[in-house]
């Protein structure tokens, strides 16, 4: 049996994360005091004692549920043994230092980096995402390539769920369209922007630029990455996929469906929330899944 360890995106966080994680033991406290010093503000107030909509802030969401995640992945110690390694959009980085191919002080820096460009993208036109319901893939593909304006597959979840990403207008008119061709819901969702679209041109580049001054060693294991669903060890490609992955969809479909191909049958999800168990379960409904999170 084959086991990977999944890693959830933006969208897992909650009100008082990891504040266990930092109870438990000084190692892990340093950790999160470490991160305080590198991002230049204290994450740990918004994760601990925060409101949700402090979460909600994309420079404070995704450097939190990297914490979350990667110091989950951490406190495994040598119960950590992955086969395969794969995250959600954002979860890709904690799966990338959680397989040790980056150390975690460049994993942080470059997650704050990615948070602050899609952040500064969003701000240059009205744009969002919403949830499509209840129709085959190809159909919410047509569906988009027809409408004017910039509307396009962002993340492909599980079947009969795909988020479509887009300028506001574009996506609007496309969740019409798409309730008219038998959507159960197309459903706007409570985002900053058009996360995974062409409008994230600009965040790709300065991501670019921060990933080419990042060193990248070889993971403990292949990790199977948003862009092509594939899995890899070489990390000229890794880093080309992680700046690709800015204005292209998540394939999370199509790589548990690749994990299942490979024999892994144990999916086990380090991070906030059981978002990513539910897609495994709808995907490959006889995988086994679990929390990797240590009971403290």
């Amino acid at each position: 049996m084959k086991t990977a360890y999944i890693f959830p995106g933006q969208g897992a966080q909650f009100v008082g994360m990891g504040k266990d994680l930092f109870q438990a033991n000084l190692a892990n406290k340093a950790l999160f005091e470490q991160a305080n010093t590198i991002l230049g503000f204290d994450i740990t107030k918004f994760m601990f004692d925060g409101t949700s909509e402090d979460l909600q802030q994309t420079k404070v969401t995704q450097p939190a549920i990297f914490l979350h995640s990667v110091i989950g992945a951490f406190s495994l110690g040598e119960n950590f043994k992955p086969d395969f390694v794969s995250g959600h959009s954002l979860g890709e980085f904690s799966a990338l230092v959680a397989a040790k191919s980056i150390s975690f002080n460049d994993g942080l820096k470059l997650v704050s980096e990615r948070a602050l460009a899609m952040q500064a993208a969003c701000e240059l036109e009205p744009s969002v995402m919403a949830a499509v319901l209840g129709l085959e893939d190809a159909i919410v593909e047509k569906i988009c390539s027809q409408i004017p304006g910039i509307v396009v597959p962002a993340n492909y979840n599980c079947p009969g769920q795909l988020v479509i990403s887009g300028n506001m207008e574009a996506v609007n008119k496309a969740c019409e369209e798409l309730k008219n061709a038998g959507a159960k819901r197309a459903l706007l969702l409570p985002v900053g922007g058009a996360f995974h679209s062409p409008l994230m041109q600009p965040a790709r580049e300065k991501l670019a630029t921060a990933i080419a001054k990042c060193d990248f060693t070889t993971p403990i294991c292949p990790i199977y990455q948003n862009v092509n669903a594939l899995p890899s060890t070489d990390t000229e490609l890794i880093k080309e996929n992680l700046v690709a992955q800015l204005t292209a969809p998540v394939r999370w479909t199509q790589t548990i469906q690749n994990m299942m191909n490979a024999g892994v049958s144990h999916y086990i999800e380090i991070g906030p929330g059981k978002v990513l168990q539910g897609l495994v379960k709808k995907i490959y409904p006889e995988a086994e899944v679990s929390s990797g999170l240590l009971p403290l």
